[in-house]
C-alpha cells in the first residue's frame, strides 16, 4: 500500500523536506537571559522535533530591540544571538532536520516596559490595539503607539535585511517573514491599523509597500526560493482587521505567484479560532494562482490533514499545539498512535517542564511494558 502525501518528501523552493508536516512558529517565552538569546533548552526542543518533522519554523524572533512585543522572546541582531542560534541549527541538522527562522516584527503588540528606555512602540497609525501583551510579570494592555515617520520605514526594511543575514550566518536553511496576525506588516496590510495618506497607506499597493520592500532586501540575502512568507488577511489577531479580505488576498496572491518563493503559509481563518473565512472567497483557487507551495494553518488535525493534502488543497501542513506535546508527531499520525495531551499551563514561560519533557512514543511503550513486569 503507498503511503499516503502527508508522510512523502517535498521540494519547498530549494529546501528538501522528507514529509509534508511542519512545525509551526511557536512562541514559548524562555529565552530568558538578559540578552534574549535562546538557551541550552532551547537546543533540546528544537532537536527533539527535528528527526520528526519536514521542517521546524522557529519561534517568531524579533528583528530588532524596537521589534519586541513581549518577555522571554528570543532576538536575531546581535552576535550573542547569532551563536546561540547557531547551536540550534547545528543541532537540528545532526539530526537531520530542516529549521527556518521567522522574522518578526511586532509594531504596535508591545508595552513601553519592553521597549528601550521606555520608548513608545511602532505602528503605520497612532492607534492602539485592544490587545494584550505579557509584561515579564502578568498580561497587560498594550501601549499606545506612535506613527512611524515615512523617511523611518528605510531603516525598518535595513533591519529586516540585517537578520536575514544573521539567520544565514547561524546556519538557517531559510527564513520566514512574518506578515500576519496583527504585527507590524500585517499593520501596515490592514486598513482598519493603516490609517495613513503617504505612500505606505490608502490604496492596496501603498499599504502592501512595505511587506514587498522587506521581501525584497531579504530575497536579496537568501534568493527567493528559502524564504517563506506567512499571511493572514481574513483574521482579525491582534485587533488587525480590514475592510475588505477579499481583495487583500488576491491582491498580495496575485503579486506573490511570480516570485518564486519557498513556500506560503497561510493561515486559513481566524488565528487560533475558527477556520471560517469570507464566503465568497475559494482558497483552492487562492493556492492555484499562488501555484507554488502552499502551507495550510490553523485547526489541523490528522484526519484534516490527510484529506486537504491528498485533495491538493494544501502542500504543506503546520501543527502548533500537537508538536508541542508531540515531538514525533509524524510518526505517531503515520502508525495512528494516541497524542500525548498538551499541558496548557507549560505553554508560555518557565523552564524545561512541559517544554522538553514530554515522552516519545518509544518512551511511553517502554514504561508501560516496564509498568507490565
Amino acid at each position: 500500500m503507498a503511503e499516503h502525501a502527508l508522510f512523502t518528501p517535498l521540494k519547498a523552493g530549494a529546501i528538501d523536506l522528507k514529509n509534508r508536516l511542519v512545525m509551526a512558529p511557536l512562541t514559548r517565552n524562555r529565552a530568558m537571559n538578559a540578552d534574549d538569546a535562546p538557551m541550552d533548552m532551547h537546543v533540546t526542543y528544537y532537536s527533539q522535533r527535528a528527526a520528526d518533522a519536514g521542517l521546524l519554523i522557529t519561534e517568531a524572533t524579533q528583528i530588532s530591540p524596537e521589534g519586541k512585543g513581549y518577555a522571554w522572546t528570543p532576538g536575531i541582531y546581535s552576535e550573542a544571538q547569532v551563536a546561540a542560534w547557531k547551536k540550534v541549527t547545528d543541532a537540528v541538522h545532526d539530526a537531520g532536520g530542516r529549521i527556518v527562522m521567522q522574522l518578526w516584527h511586532v509594531g504596535r503588540i508591545s508595552h513601553t516596559s519592553l521597549q528601550e528606555d521606555g520608548k513608545q512602540p511602532v505602528a503605520p497609525s497612532a492607534i492602539r490595539a485592544n490587545a494584550p501583551t505579557f509584561d515579564g510579570q502578568e498580561m497587560v494592555d498594550v501601549s499606545e503607539p506612535r506613527a512611524l515617520g515615512t523617511e523611518e520605514l528605510p531603516r525598518i526594511v535595513e533591519d529586516y535585511r540585517r537578520a536575514a543575514e544573521n539567520a544565514k550566518a547561524a546556519g538557517f536553511d531559510g527564513v520566514e517573514v512574518h506578515a500576519a496576525n496583527g504585527y507590524l506588516i500585517d499593520q501596515f496590510l490592514k486598513d482598519g491599523a493603516n490609517r495613513r495618506s503617504d505612500a505606505y497607506g490608502g490604496s492596496l499597493e501603498n499599504r502592501a509597500r512595505l511587506l514587498f520592500e522587506v521581501l525584497e532586501v531579504v530575497e536579496g540575502v537568501w534568493g527567493a526560493d528559502r524564504v517563506g512568507l506567512r499571511l493572514s488577511p481574513f483574521s482579525g489577531a491582534n485587533d488587525a482587521t480590514d475592510s475588505d479580505p477579499k481583495a487583500l488576498a488576491d491582491y498580495l496572491v496575485d503579486r506573490l505567484a511570480p516570485r518564486g518563493l519557498a513556500y506560503l503559509h497561510m493561515i486559513e481563518g481566524q488565528t487560533g479560532g475558527p477556520r471560517d473565512w469570507p464566503e465568497e472567497v475559494d482558497m483552492t483557487a487562492l493556492k492555484e494562482r499562488f501555484g507554488g507551495v502552499w502551507m495550510g494553518n490553523n485547526g489541523y488535525d490528522r484526519d484534516l490533514a490527510l484529506s486537504r493534502v491528498a485533495e491538493g488543497k494544501a502542500d504543506l501542513v503546520a501543527f502548533g499545539v500537537p508538536y508541542i506535546a508531540n515531538p514525533d508527531l509524524a510518526k505517531r499520525f503515520r502508525l495512528e498512535a494516541d497524542l500525548n495531551e498538551a499541558d496548557k499551563a507549560t505553554f508560555y514561560g518557565g523552564d524545561e517542564t512541559g517544554y522538553t519533557d514530554y515522552p516519545f512514543l518509544e518512551e511511553m511503550a517502554a514504561q508501560r511494558h516496564h509498568a507490565a513486569e
